[in-house]
């Protein structure tokens, strides 16, 4: 799926794979959140709370960045190579929560940056050199990348784990 290049499309984007990604969770209780895939031992929960954790990000990057504060992208100490390593402490945590409680955090997250979506303009969104942090990317992408195309992946990983568990 192409990259979103407006407001109106992001939006599309974002409502269209959450509301995937949440007719595959209406199916997980607590018992099968913690469900994996034979080739990744990374749980239902784990996935949630790493996507959870990722939208908080990007606001905090962006919060960072308003602030005239130094922007850690992906995060302190990490490099964009380093994600593994970053991501497993993020996974563990999940496994450690409850269903009922990461499912709340999740769907606050996708609320906030829903509304952050909602309250921008093309112009801020898809202009490039807006945001040193950025990089090559607009905005609006990274806010793309934290919210519609985690929603994507998650989804896909959730339903793998699924059915692993009802064939197996």
């Amino acid at each position: 799926m192409p990259a979103a290049t407006n407001k109106t499309d992001l939006l599309a984007a974002f409502d269209k794979e959450l509301a995937k990604l949440r007719k595959t969770l209406d199916g997980v209780d607590e018992a099968h959140s913690c469900l994996s895939t034979p080739e990744d031992e990374t749980t239902i929960k784990g996935v949630i709370a790493h996507r959870t954790h990722w939208m908080g990000m990007f606001h905090g990057w962006y919060e960072d960045s308003v602030a005239g504060r130094e922007v850690h992208v992906p995060a302190r100490g990490y490099k964009w190579n380093q994600l593994k390593e970053y991501n497993a402490s993020l996974y563990a945590r999940g496994n450690e929560a409850t269903w009922v409680g990461l499912l709340s955090e999740f769907e606050s997250a996708c609320d906030k940056l829903h509304r952050f979506i909602e309250a921008q303009d093309d112009v801020t969104l898809y202009s490039s050199g807006v945001h040193a942090w950025t990089g090559k990317w607009s905005l609006g992408r990274f806010a793309e990348a934290s919210g519609p195309s985690h929603f994507r992946s998650a989804n896909s990983y959730i339903r793998r784990a699924l059915r692993s568990a009802s064939t197996g």
